[in-house]
């Protein structure tokens, strides 16, 4: 009977693995379809924010994507989309540092609009359910309630992590492949990886980015590919921390 239990048990997981394989697998459509480009697009115009190196504003976009909005979406299915370089804006850090950020154009703000929109609903599943960066609805200040609320609790040690310069040092490589793991459409890998070797404008010169992923764009796609990342740093600090706890 146990061995009938676990049988069971394998093959409702390997089921699961196969319709999720099955729902990933065919995402570029969903992020083409019209009530999906047209929320990107309302959203792109509610973040407003400054051009990227094309010089094209917020408010030019609607006009833009009439005349070339079929176009985008044909290269879209057939890989051939192009990102266009992030312009280098460097904003001073409290401590007297440089935050070097990267703007997007607005026409690829729309795209990763338009996947981000995809993508969401399906890492948020994953995503650890005291995880607040980078995830819709969820914020610094309700970070703060949890750690008070877990301090009134008798929790007495915070734990304070940084991990310098951790966006400058992401391995695309490796970061695509934790993607992978989730997402099974290649073309919608395809674009993701575009993005992150779309290269880099500072003044007048370009710039590749082969390590690293942009910081500043109003809404990037690879922000759930990021928090990915920290998906997986924080299950393994977890596992450490307990070890740390029991040792106590």
């Amino acid at each position: 009977m146990q061995h009938l239990s676990i049988t069971s048990k394998v093959a409702e997981a390997n089921g699961t693995e196969r319709k999720q394989r099955m729902e990933t697998s065919s995402l570029m459509e969903q992020i083409l379809s019209k009530d999906n480009l047209n929320t990107a697009y309302l959203q792109v115009v509610r973040n407003k924010g400054a051009a990227g190196v094309d010089g094209m504003e917020y408010t030019e976009l609607a006009e833009y994507l009439l005349e070339n909005g079929e176009i985008i979406k044909e290269q879209m299915r057939t890989r051939k989309y192009k990102a266009q370089p992030v312009r280098r804006v460097e904003i001073p850090k409290p401590d007297g540092g440089i935050r070097k950020l990267g703007v997007p154009t607005v026409v690829d703000r729309f795209v990763q609009q338009a996947v981000a929109q995809v993508l969401s609903p399906i890492f948020e599943e994953e995503f650890h359910e005291h995880s607040y960066g980078f995830r819709p609805n969820r914020s610094a200040q309700q970070a703060v309630v949890k750690a008070l609320e877990m301090m009134n609790d008798g929790h007495n040690w915070i734990v304070d992590i940084d991990l310098e310069k951790f966006f400058d040092t992401v391995n695309h490589d490796k970061l695509m492949t934790i993607v992978g793991r989730t997402i099974k459409d290649g073309d919608v890998i395809s674009i993701l990886r575009k993005f992150l070797v779309s290269g880099i404008m500072i003044e007048e010169e370009y710039e590749e980015s082969i390590i690293g992923t942009p910081q500043g764009g109003l809404c990037k796609a690879e922000d759930y590919a990021k928090n990915v990342l920290f998906f997986l740093i924080n299950k393994r600090f977890s596992q450490i921390l307990l070890c740390i706890v029991f040792c106590l």
